[in-house]
């Protein structure tokens, strides 16, 4: 009875760091009104990072990136490092495939994060100390009054072989692959909350072990990261992203960008407004819920630049806490967001999430004197 307390509160402990540092926006279109986001529309993203940078990506503040064979490589040098690529443009719904080896080192976290404004949010995250496993995951809307959401997926090599990871999300279902095998289906009608609004891809890789990071996020990633066996890298070979605009299958049109019509965040109140995103023409704005009609995208490859879309909503995450257990759904950390035009470096992020954990000291002490209590 003692051994499963003990065990229960340090999954809550876990879940606690992140509700401290839960993933946040500058503008949540379920309070305010928010500026439209720019879509991808039939645009089909294809990068090789193998051949240099990717227009479709902006690094955060901080971020650098070297480019070889390997792809982009993802470095963590010192405490505080969290290189990070986000994309300019959003997806409503859609598929994302990842090919990716992830960086081994206690404490060191590699993700991949489609998120929205709404806080809603799939994941896959690797823990780098675990050489047999990549973890799944998602939000809606920010809810984290339950930490039950992350699933455990073996995978052979993950840090030292690379696979292709890959979501495929509709209005139904979100599938999660490992090279091209579903090994993962959240069904919408299963669920109490479901992602459901228009999603930015992140690329990131963080450091969860650090000495000022949260207990419950520590314990959830191995332990404390020794830095005098740095660096740890991460290499991110290839992404494709393919914008469904709202429908169960690639966009045949050209979308603009994708406008909140009310507060609820519910893909029902998406407006779609059609339209090249990157021309500034005027165009019409529809108001419909997502089709299904089938249609193929385009292969349009994206080339490498190192111009910055001033327009683009890059965010910035950083993981907390949870269980590390096989085989199982339980807390696992998600990402904190700031979107790029409040112009947050990393260290101004990592100290905002530090200050809001210490609010978490006096449910610890509770769950102290609940330990005692039952002893």
């Amino acid at each position: 009875m003692f051994k499963q307390l003990t065990s229960g509160i340090i999954v809550a402990l876990a879940a606690l760091d992140l509700a401290c540092a839960q993933t946040y926006t500058d503008c949540n279109p379920l309070k305010k009104t928010c500026p439209a986001e720019p879509a991808l529309g039939n645009e089909k993203v294809s990068c090789n990072f193998a051949k240099g940078e990717c227009e479709a990506f902006k690094g955060l503040p901080g971020t650098e990136a070297k480019y070889d064979n390997k792809g982009a490589h993802f470095t963590i040098r010192k405490e505080g490092e969290a290189p990070t690529f986000a994309s300019g443009k959003f997806i409503f719904f859609g598929r994302v495939d990842v090919e990716v080896q992830a960086a081994a080192g206690q404490g060191i976290v590699t993700s991949i994060v489609l998120q929205s404004n709404t806080l809603d949010e799939t994941d896959w995250e690797w823990v780098g100390g675990d050489a047999q496993q990549v973890q799944s995951n998602y939000f809606s809307k920010g809810d984290t009054t339950t930490y039950d959401r992350a699933a455990y997926h073996a995978v052979t090599d993950p840090l030292a072989t690379y696979h292709k990871y890959s979501v495929e999300w509709t209005k139904e279902a979100v599938n999660w692959m490992i090279d091209d095998n579903v090994i993962r289906t959240l069904k919408a009608a299963e669920v109490k909350g479901f992602p459901e609004s228009p999603m930015q891809i992140k690329l990131g890789t963080w450091c969860a072990g650090g000495k000022d990071t949260p207990k419950g996020t520590v314990e959830w990633a191995g332990g404390y990261t020794d830095f005098s066996k740095a660096p740890f890298e991460a290499f991110y070979k290839s992404i494709t992203i393919v914008d469904y605009a709202g429908g169960d299958s690639p966009s045949s049109k050209s979308v603009k960008e994708y406008v909140y019509g009310d507060n609820s965040g519910s893909w029902e109140s998406i407006e779609i407004k059609y339209g090249d995103s990157s021309d500034g023409k005027k165009s019409s704005t529809t108001l419909e819920k997502p089709s299904s009609q089938a249609a193929s995208a385009p292969a349009t490859q994206v080339h490498a630049s190192k111009e910055t879309d001033t327009q683009s909503h890059a965010s910035f995450a950083t993981p907390v806490g949870g269980s590390n257990s096989s085989n199982s759904t339980t807390t696992t950390p998600t990402e904190g967001s700031v979107p790029a035009e409040t112009d947050a470096s990393v260290d101004e992020v990592v100290q905002s999430l530090a200050n809001r954990s210490a609010a978490s000291g006096a449910i610890v002490a509770v769950a102290l004197l609940l330990v005692s209590f039952v002893a």
